[in-house]
Order: C-alpha cells, then sequence, then structure tokens
C-alpha cells in the first residue's frame, strides 16, 4: 500500500465497499482487508478465505440487570458469546464499547469477565456510565482494564494490520440525560497520538456514548465530541464506533463512517418515542426480535448504506 500523506481522500478511492456485519444481540463482525473495514455476510465470512482479519463490537451487556426489560442481563450475554463462539473464522480480537456492568459491583466486573473470557479473544475495553459509579469513579473498572497501554481513566490506542485503532473515555461525571464529555486532557492525548501520523492511515474509533449528536436532550451525543472529529477529519478512512443508546443507528459523513451498536441486555425507545431513555420492556417472547442479526452494506457512492436486519426470532 502507498502512502500518500498530502492527498487525504486517497483513502477514500481506496475504501471502495465498506460492509459490516451488525450482531445485535452479539456483537458487531468487522473485517479488515487492506487496512480497511470491510466484511461480508456471515455464510460467506465462514466460507471464504480471510484476505485481512476480523474483530467482534459487544457493547452494553449491563451484567447485573435484573428488571422487567430482561431478568437476567447475564443469560443473553452469555448467548451472545456462544454466537461468537460459534464462528467457523475466529476474529482477531473483541472490543466493548462499556456498561459491561449495570452497578459497577465487583461481582458484576467478574461474571461479565469470565463470560467474555470464554471467547478465547483478546478484549479492550472503554467504560459505560454504568461502569464507573463505584465510589472509586471507576476504581473497579480500572483495576481490571487499566493497562501500562492506558491513560487517564482508560483511553488507549494500538495498531492492528496497519489500522490505528483509538479507544476514547467519554462517560465521567455524566449527568442523568447530561451529554458525554471528553476533557481537555484527553483532547490533548488525542492530537499528540495522531500527530505525524500518515493521514492515509484508516482510523477505528470507538467510545460508549456516540461522538456524534443523536438526540441532545436525552444527552445521545459528546459536548465535545466535534474536536475529536475534527482533529480525525484529515484522515481518509476514518470509523467511529460507540453503545450507549442500545439501538442500531448509522450514518456516513464525508470520509467518516459511524456505527452505534445494540446491547445485548435490552433495547432503548427511538429517539423522542418516549418520555425519557431507559430500558424498553417488551414482550418476553419477542425480547430476542431485538437482539438478532443485521446486514449493513455501505459502498462508496452517493447511495445510502443498506440495511437488511435479520432477527434472532427469524433464525
Amino acid at each position: 500500500m502507498q502512502n500518500h500523506d498530502d492527498d487525504p481522500s486517497d483513502g477514500l478511492s481506496r475504501r471502495h465497499a465498506l460492509e459490516c456485519m451488525i450482531w445485535a444481540g452479539t456483537g458487531v463482525l468487522w473485517t479488515m482487508a487492506g487496512g480497511v473495514p470491510t466484511s461480508r455476510i456471515i455464510g460467506e465470512a465462514q466460507a471464504a478465505e480471510t484476505q485481512g482479519f476480523s474483530f467482534l463490537q459487544v457493547s452494553d451487556s449491563h451484567v447485573g440487570f435484573n428488571k422487567p426489560a430482561n431478568p437476567d442481563a447475564l443469560a443473553t450475554l452469555k448467548e451472545a458469546v456462544s454466537k461468537i463462539k460459534g464462528l467457523a473464522h475466529k476474529p482477531s480480537f473483541m472490543i466493548h464499547t462499556g456498561d459491561i456492568t449495570h452497578l459497577s459491583k465487583d461481582k458484576e466486573f467478574d461474571d461479565a469477565a469470565q463470560v467474555l473470557s470464554t471467547t478465547g479473544l483478546e478484549g479492550y475495553y472503554v467504560p459505560g456510565e454504568h461502569d464507573v459509579i463505584d465510589e472509586g469513579r471507576g476504581k473497579s473498572y480500572l483495576a481490571r482494564y487499566g493497562t501500562k497501554h492506558t491513560r487517564g481513566a482508560g483511553w488507549t490506542s494500538f495498531d492492528q494490520n496497519g489500522v490505528h485503532f483509538i479507544g476514547l473515555v467519554n462517560v465521567l461525571n455524566l449527568k442523568a440525560g447530561g451529554l458525554g464529555n471528553l476533557g481537555d486532557e484527553q483532547l490533548a492525548w488525542l492530537a499528540a497520538d495522531l500527530k505525524g501520523r500518515s493521514k492515509s492511515t484508516p482510523i477505528v474509533v470507538f467510545a460508549h456514548v456516540p461522538l456524534w449528536t443523536i438526540y441532545p436532550k436525552w444527552g445521545w451525543g459528546t459536548d465535545d465530541g466535534a474536536k475529536a472529529l475534527a482533529m480525525l477529519k484529515p484522515f481518509g478512512s476514518v470509523t467511529v464506533l460507540n453503545g450507549h443508546i442500545h439501538q442500531i443507528v448509522q450514518k456516513v459523513e464525508g470520509n467518516m463512517t459511524f456505527h452505534t451498536a445494540r446491547s445485548t441486555a435490552f433495547p432503548q425507545p427511538k429517539p423522542g418515542k418516549a418520555k425519557s431513555p431507559g430500558p424498553m420492556k417488551v414482550p418476553a417472547e419477542d425480547l430476542r426480535k431485538f437482539l438478532g442479526l443485521t446486514t449493513v452494506n455501505y459502498v462508496q457512492s452517493s447511495k445510502p448504506l443498506a440495511v437488511v436486519d435479520q432477527t434472532l426470532a427469524a433464525i
């Protein structure tokens, strides 16, 4: 792959197709080919020889949640993991975009770790607001997921097969219904992390609260997210992955592709379709209709994303 540092659009010309498989209840399966996010539908991905590498996104497991919307969130996480373990081609690693637990309790963290470890995948994590409500304001989370590679409240970056991954933390001091916040320290770290990097380097950013504003009335956005996105805009291929809202929302804006993943625990209402966000109760027999498969295909053109939804109930 040639470097064209002065032409960020070169990343777009090479990114002729971006396809992702979103497992609403299981995670998002991404395949990286030629340093660019791509994938095939699960059946094809299992049968074909993989040209690049794949990784999974899991989000909003809420281990410990036991309310009517889902009396046993740990059980549905186990179902999700069973799907992951059933993949014929093992992904290279997994990212978890936060709310691993519901109340930041040690047992919840331990139960989640025990289940997720059975995937056999290396994991990269960022916290959700439910992971940092202990008395130590994230001490339990950092005790488990803070490493020599993380900084501050747990932000991090790493490289994989020519792709640069950045995990951001935007849930500290998050008020009910309030927007996420990165803060000056983390934004300065991000600027330093990106400095001198080739503009043709594909970037994957993951955080809990969406970095772009989806519904500010419910706090579905990040107050200073635009500052981070401005730093990323010069790069030719940027993919932004989030959780928090427990439903699939996506958009493409120039060279940036944005995706939010569903929860493995329970759905939330669509923006503005309820008095407030929160666990949405559906009939027990319908819950897995919200924990299914969605194929999202993006081809570099003026056409919108093509979305085909397949629920677990239909499989």
